[in-house]
């Protein structure tokens, strides 16, 4: 595994970058009772995961580290549970939600990776 010098040059963070860019023109489309509902936690959720993944990447022990990016991963499942809910409530076309919860998934499977890779490393 390569060396990584800064957070901001992992994919994973600069995709979860887009996502959060994504999920707030997204939510601009809410109504706007939403504003201090769903739209609120999208945004939450999707900002904190490239927050853990810096925090995480900033820390000077792996295990936390690892524990950041395992909480970025929480916050990756609740924003696609809020998506599937905004899904249901037809805030969303079908295809807007279908292409933002394919990057979800994508940012997961990198997440789950680079988790792997580190707890590799760790044990060595």
């Amino acid at each position: 595994m390569t060396e990584v010098k800064s957070y901001r040059d992992l994919m994973v963070w600069q995709k979860s970058m887009d996502l959060v860019v994504i999920c707030y023109k997204l939510t601009s489309q809410f109504p706007k009772t939403e504003i201090y509902g769903l739209s609120s936690q999208i945004q939450r959720a999707a900002v904190s995961i490239p927050a853990n993944i810096a925090e995480g990447k900033g820390r000077n022990h792996l295990g936390d580290y690892i524990r950041h990016l395992s909480i970025a991963n929480g916050s990756l499942k609740e924003l696609e549970t809020h998506l599937m809910i905004v899904g249901r409530l037809g805030y969303l076309k079908d295809e807007e939600l279908k292409v933002t919860l394919n990057k979800c998934e994508e940012i997961g499977r990198m997440l789950h990776s680079l988790m792997e890779k580190l707890a590799q490393k760790k044990k060595e």
